[in-house]
C-alpha cells in the first residue's frame, strides 16, 4: 500500500518516527505494523548518506515512508524525492507563498519546478516521471501563530496534499508551555483549529503525539495520519523502565546471609 492509497481511503493511519541513523531501526518500525514511517532528517541524527538505505530498509519492511526534511529547501526536497520516499513533510511553512515553494518542488513542470532526476524513485516506485508527481505527497507543517494567522490561505494553495502538526513548536510561538497534549488552552483551540480547516477542504491532518492516549485524543479532534513516537524516546523509555524494574526487584529482596 502506498502513501496515496492511505489518504485515497480516509481511514486513521498511524506511523512511526525515526530520528536514529539507523537501517536497521527503520527496518524494525516499518515491520512493527505502523501504516507509513518518517524519517526525520530536520531533527533526527540523520543525514542524507544514512537516509538513503534507510529508506531501502522501511521499503524491505513493507511500509510507505515520508521523510521530514531539514527545511523548505527545494534541494532537501528533490533529494529525498529523488531517493524514493513517496511524501516528504516540509517544516515551518508560514504563508501562502512558502507553501507554493514546497509544492512546487514535489512536482515537475508545468504543475512546479521539481528537476527531473528520479535516481532511484524510478527504480522503486512506479510510472517515478513527469506525467506522474501528483503521485508525491506533500505535507507542509502548521507549527506557529503566524502559520496558524495564514491558515486558510496556506490550506488553498493547490497542491497541498496533507498538514502535518508540530504541537511543540507550535507552543513555544504561542508562549505557552509545550506538551503533544495541547494542555494549555490556547495551545489547544490552535491545535484544534488547525485539524477543523483540514476538515471542511478534506485534507488530511496529522500530528506528533507521543503516547497511543494522546494519539486517540487527537484522533477524536480530526486528525487522521499519527505518529505515536520516535525511536529516540522508545529507547529511552524502554531502557529506563528495563533497569529500574530490575533495580526495584533487587531491593525487594531480603539480604543473604551469610
Amino acid at each position: 500500500m502506498t502513501l496515496r492509497d492511505l489518504w485515497s481511503e480516509g481511514r486513521v493511519s498511524y506511523g512511526a518516527w525515526c530520528t536514529i541513523p539507523s537501517s536497521w531501526t527503520a527496518e524494525i518500525a516499518a515491520r512493527s505494523g505502523y501504516d507509513w514511517v518518517c524519517i526525520d532528517t530536520q531533527h533526527g541524527l540523520i543525514g542524507y548518506d544514512a537516509m538513503l538505505p534507510m529508506l531501502q530498509a522501511c521499503a524491505a519492511g513493507r511500509a510507505p515512508t515520508f521523510v521530514r526534511v531539514p527545511w523548505n529547501q527545494p534541494a532537501d526536497i528533490m533529494k529525498a524525492l529523488d531517493a524514493g520516499a513517496e511524501g516528504v513533510i516540509v517544516p515551518m511553512v508560514n504563508s501562502a507563498g512558502e507553501a507554493r515553494q514546497a509544492v512546487g518542488a514535489c512536482r515537475y513542470a508545468p504543475d512546479g519546478y521539481r528537476s527531473m532526476g528520479p535516481i532511484r524513485a524510478r527504480v522503486v516506485l512506479p510510472d517515478s516521471g513527469p506525467r506522474s508527481s501528483a503521485g508525491v505527497v506533500c505535507v507542509v507543517m502548521i507549527e506557529t501563530k503566524d502559520a496558524i494567522a495564514n491558515l486558510d490561505a496556506i490550506l488553498d494553495v493547490p497542491g497541498i496534499d496533507g498538514v502535518f502538526v508540530g504541537p511543540n513548536d507550535l507552543a513555544v510561538s504561542l508562549g505557552v508551555t509545550p506538551t503533544y497534549k495541547g494542555e494549555d488552552p490556547e495551545h489547544r483551540r490552535a491545535i484544534e483549529t488547525i485539524a477543523s480547516a483540514c476538515a471542511r477542504r478534506a485534507i488530511p491532518a496529522g500530528i506528533m503525539c507521543g503516547t497511543p492516549e494522546v494519539a486517540e485524543q487527537w484522533r477524536r479532534a480530526g486528525f487522521r495520519f499519527l505518529a505515536i513516537e520516535s525511536d529516540t524516546r522508545l529507547l529511552t523509555i524502554g531502557s529506563e523502565q528495563a533497569v529500574r524494574k530490575a533495580r526495584d526487584l533487587a531491593s525487594q529482596q531480603a539480604p543473604a546471609r551469610a
